[in-house]
């Protein structure tokens, strides 16, 4: 709040951001009041900043950002990813990739969005001719929330037909069985079977009950993208409801997402646990996780196998979304986000390896009942959580307890991650607007329309070909070369064009120490490398898609999956393009990192902090740190006059030497 000081008549600010907008004195002296809720248009003032919220503790980020990153990912495509490359060997590539380029990544975004206090657009005002990049994460993030909430969906649907004393996928004779349809699950039912005196053999080319249940009845799937069909009403009111979840749960900002992650984020451990121990005393338990953990030394020399490692690490992380940037935003400027980054990917990476033994000790009790080699049954994606574990419980004593515990486990998994894909969205949205344009409950609506119109494009993948459509949107739309891309001019931006010793200067600031120079360097070098080497091994050996290694796409499939791709990844050079041809002067001039414009009319936001970008603009005492408690807020050690002299044109951190690696660094504090 402002506050007078007695002794020398100027205002400083004392307790932290949460409290209210920093307000400058109107020409009275006296402190301007703010114009609505947010602190916008100030009468008389020469700046409003609207508040920004802040976590109300440091752990509502912390379990954030595990419910985001520990998704449907670690638990269904790790675990296949690991027994298919090579078993414990894959660990060796995947940890080497995270040391190199998950983490660095990770902690830039995070740190970012701190430093910045914004979202994921207006936090590239720290290099404006590169905003594009904002604008590619805002694609990639439509995207995902977009087609994610259908496995919601989907799980949702699985939940509620799990409390039967018969699980509908266990039995044949349901309306959307075909004749071929056969309930033999385990191999001495097979060995015994004298159906219609077939063998075995013939038996397998039979089709099972879960099988028909999730094709015929869940997805009613037509014969291709061609024919989309009608709604499936029964999955679009599941999809509904979800939706509505969402919404009620983030539409107050992160304030209610913060309390809501407590229970998302930290139950499916619980269950994680429960379904371990039943599957660890299940027989053929321990097959499966040999089958999941035996090292076979000869696939460090695949390169598929470092491709896969690279693009799980790049998808566990959530990084290229924005999400972490528009989190990080919601800190408090002194925040040790560096510690905070290390300790999330360890949890989330610990998750992804745990989740594997969860997984195999299932599978492995699964070959064993059905006489069958594991390769048969391990799967990843949507045909592990809805065909291989569905028949798996159909295996157990109480099936329905364990099918119903294994969806809400799914459920929650998937519902903390969409709650921050759309608070990233959402952020990134606000933040570009200008102050002129506030208004009452313009959260609220915006988030209402966000997810109205998610809604509505989801509708085209609950129709008869809507897996087809699905699958186009996961393929092409947040695939790992997208994501591979935007890390690669992430990484080249804050490293090569604000660089990399400026902005570990900046970290500086807000921790207090500058973090191991292991970072500086991945930045500058091993991260862009690393991303790059991926991104052109998967174009240059890029496959057509093809859903269920049969149905092969039209033409035009193709072009409509590569539109979403490049919808995203043309956004940097069609916008660093359009900022040159309109800009004044030389190309050095215009790329060079300058401020934004300070005016009573459009302050700042999203400039550094939100005390910092107010400082220019305060009475000369204040701003140069006459005031013990103004000055009490900042780790730097200089006068805040001289943090606030420019918003790009000088690092703000604590002396020291600036070595080179990164880009230019602007001159030393005094």
């Amino acid at each position: 709040m402002a506050k007078k000081s007695a002794e020398n008549g100027i205002y400083s600010v004392s307790g932290d951001e949460k409290k209210g907008p920093l307000i400058a004195p109107g020409p009275d002296g006296a402190p301007a009041k703010a114009d609505g809720p947010a602190g916008l248009g100030a009468p008389g003032g020469h700046l409003a900043v609207p508040p920004r919220e802040t976590w109300t503790r440091q752990m509502d980020f912390i379990m954030s950002c595990v419910g985001f990153a520990v998704g449907l990912g670690n638990v269904w495509r790790f675990p296949y990813l690991c027994y298919k490359n090579g078993g414990g060997v894959f660990l060796i590539p995947y940890i080497l990739i995270a040391l190199v380029g998950g983490i660095p990544i990770f902690f830039l975004e995070i740190s970012l969005g701190q430093f910045m206090k914004a979202g994921s657009i207006n936090v590239w005002n720290i290099c404006p001719l590169f905003k594009g990049l904002g604008y590619a994460s805002m694609v990639i993030v439509f995207y995902c929330n977009t087609y994610y909430i259908m496995v919601l969906a989907w799980g949702f649907y699985y939940l509620v037909k799990s409390f039967t004393t018969t699980l509908p996928w266990a039995t044949c004779g349901h309306t959307w069985n075909t004749p071929d349809c056969v309930e033999i699950f385990r191999h001495e039912d097979c060995a015994n079977a004298t159906l219609a005196n077939l063998t075995c053999d013939q038996l397998a080319d039979r089709r099972s009950p879960v099988i028909e249940f999730w094709e015929n009845k869940v997805l009613r799937l037509s014969g291709g993208l061609e024919a989309p069909g009608a709604l499936n009403w029964e999955v679009t009111l599941r999809l509904l409801a979800c939706w509505v979840l969402v919404y009620f749960c983030v539409w107050k900002g992160v304030k209610s997402t913060g309390k809501v992650v407590y229970f998302t984020a930290t139950f499916p451990y619980v269950v994680l646990v429960v379904l371990l121990v039943r599957g660890a005393l299940l027989p053929g338990a321990l097959d499966g996780i040999i089958y999941y953990l035996k090292p076979d030394w000869s696939k460090l020399a695949s390169p598929q196998v470092w491709i896969d490692a690279g693009t799980q690490i790049f998808f566990s992380y959530a990084i290229g979304l924005g999400a972490l940037t528009a989190l990080g935003s919601y800190n408090r400027f002194n925040n040790n986000c560096y510690k905070d980054a290390i300790i999330l990917a360890l949890i989330n990476s610990g998750t992804s390896f745990f989740a594997g033994f969860v997984v195999f000790s299932i599978l492995g009790f699964m070959a064993t009942e059905q006489g069958v080699h594991i390769s048969k049954v391990a799967e990843s994606g949507p045909g592990l959580a809805f065909i291989a574990y569905p028949r798996a419980v159909t295996l157990m004593p109480v099936a329905p307890l364990w099918a119903a515990l294994f969806f809400f486990m799914l459920l929650l998994l998937g519902l903390d991650s969409q709650f921050v894909g759309v608070e990233g969205f959402i952020t990134g949205l606000l933040d570009l607007l200008p102050a002129s344009y506030y208004f009452r409950f313009q959260r609220e609506i915006s988030v209402a329309l966000c997810c109205a119109l998610c809604f509505v494009i989801d509708l085209s993948m609950v129709t008869d070909g809507g897996m087809y459509v699905f699958q186009l949107f996961d393929y092409y739309s947040a695939s790992g070369t997208t994501l591979l891309w935007q890390a690669f001019w992430e990484c080249v931006v804050i490293a090569w064009v604000y660089g990399a010793d400026r902005f570990m200067d900046d970290v500086a600031c807000m921790i207090g120490y500058r973090p191991c120079p292991w970072m500086k360097w991945c930045w500058s070098f091993f991260t862009p490398l690393v991303c790059m080497g991926i991104f052109i091994f998967n174009t240059v050996y890029y496959k057509p898609l093809v859903y269920n290694n049969t149905y092969v796409y039209p033409w035009w499939g193709e072009a409509v999956g590569w539109g979403f791709a490049l919808s995203s990844m043309l956004c940097v050079p069609l916008h660093l393009l359009g900022r040159l041809l309109r800009a004044k002067g030389t190309v050095a001039e215009v790329s060079s990192p300058r401020p934004v414009s300070r005016t009573p009319s459009h302050p700042p936001v999203g400039s550094r902090h939100d005390l910092q970008s107010a400082l220019p603009l305060l009475p000369p005492a204040a701003a140069a740190g006459t005031d013990r408690r103004a000055r009490s807020l900042w780790a730097c050690p200089e006068p805040l006059g001289q943090l606030g002299r420019g918003v790009y044109g000088r690092r703000v951190g604590p002396p020291g030497p600036r070595s080179g690696g990164g880009g230019g660094g602007g001159e030393a504090c005094p």
